[in-house]
């Protein structure tokens, strides 16, 4: 498999810039994102430059579960996620949601019987899902980051770990003015990736066709668990070969790595030391490649049983660590900087801002908070 970058611009509607000072959303909006492993969802309000969420739904679904194998979803996963957006559409009909976007991604994209899959959600369950492209995807990802970016960064690079892909964004930043690069960054739902504007430059962009559960299923059968993180490590690098940066040297001043996963927020938490999990405290955390090191050397040490019984991992997620530390050791390992932006945001909330901007309800300069 070789990595894949989609030309399509994607369908976004066209914003209405905000009217008025903090204005707020009287009906909520909502956002799901189906990915290869979870289905997740979230229902807010727009309160000025915030988001208020009033409910949101994760399950881990495992949609893919054998689709690096068989090329097709199979019928207990199906099964498995028609159930959790069953739940999501009552969810939807408990808050009067009709402001909705509802997408899929990789597993859908790859799956022969991707669309069969689609239809059936829309018979059995009345959600109608939209299968967006890579770039849409990664382009979202990054404008969900944007109240993370650093006004001194002049190169960012944006990266969000999925269960079937890994979006890398690279960003030139120096032509926009210090003060205004946040607030740049959550404009990029306007427009392509080839089409914006206000200083803003996407050098390249990549999406690479393997992510946690993906990169699990190719190397489930080396039984060495230190020789399986060292294998999944150097594949996932390989498939960097044809993004620009990659090959180019840069300086530490200026630069700026966000990463948005699972992965990522469960490293911040297991260097936190998290038994139960605060948003709080992981979203926005600044972690040195030291300490993501460290940290995965202690998932090593621990080995697969001690991973399955760490609280701080979590059972839904003990079997995808490994990869997904991987990723994310190659990607540190590779770049200028031994530091590493942790974004507890993603897909949902860069729907979110997008839907909410087009309304003219959203002024994109500060962060959620939770209702309470």
């Amino acid at each position: 498999m070789t990595p894949r970058r989609s030309r399509r611009a994607a369908a976004i509607p066209k914003t209405v810039e905000p009217a008025g000072a903090s204005p707020v959303s009287r009906e909520p909006y909502a956002a799901l994102d189906l990915g290869t492993n979870s289905c997740r969802m979230l229902i807010a309000r727009a309160e000025g430059d915030q988001l208020r969420v009033i409910d949101s739904f994760s399950k881990a679904v495992q949609l893919g579960a054998g689709l690096e194998a068989s090329g097709a979803l199979s019928r207990i996963s199906v099964k498995r996620t028609v159930q959790a957006l069953r739940v999501c559409r009552r969810k939807l009909e408990q808050h009067g949601v009709t402001r909705m976007r509802l997408v899929a991604t990789e597993a859908c994209r790859r799956a022969r019987n991707g669309n069969a899959f689609i239809n059936q959600v829309r018979r059995e369950t009345g959600l109608t899902l939209d299968v967006i492209t890579p770039e849409e995807e990664a382009r979202l990802a990054v404008v969900s980051c944007g109240p993370l970016v650093q006004e001194t960064s002049e190169q960012l690079l944006v990266v969000d770990i999925g269960g079937g892909s890994t979006e890398l964004v690279w960003i030139d930043l120096s032509a926009v003015p210090t003060g205004g690069r946040s607030a740049a960054i959550m404009a990029m739902h306007k427009q392509s990736f080839a089409d914006l504007g206000n200083g803003v430059r996407v050098v390249d962009w990549i999406s690479v066709p393997l992510g946690v559960a993906t990169l699990r299923d190719k190397f489930s059968d080396v039984e060495d668990d230190a020789g399986a993180f060292a294998l999944m490590s150097w594949f996932f690098e390989e498939h960097l070969a044809d993004f620009a940066p990659y090959t180019k040297d840069h300086t530490r001043a200026g630069f700026q790595i966000v990463g948005t996963s699972g992965t990522v927020t469960t490293v911040a938490a297991s260097h936190l030391g998290l038994r139960r999990y605060d948003r709080s405290l992981v979203d926005g955390l600044v972690l040195s490649s030291d300490q993501i090191d460290a940290v995965i050397h202690d998932y090593l040490r621990l080995g697969p049983d001690g991973r399955r019984s760490d609280p701080r991992i979590g059972r839904d997620r003990h079997t995808l660590i490994m990869p997904g530390a991987a990723i994310l050791q190659a990607l540190m390992r590779l770049w200028p900087t031994d530091r590493l932006s942790v974004a507890d945001r993603g897909l949902r909330e860069g729907l979110l801002y997008a839907q909410m901007s087009a309304d003219g309800l959203f002024s994109p300069k500060g962060h959620e908070k939770a209702q309470g």
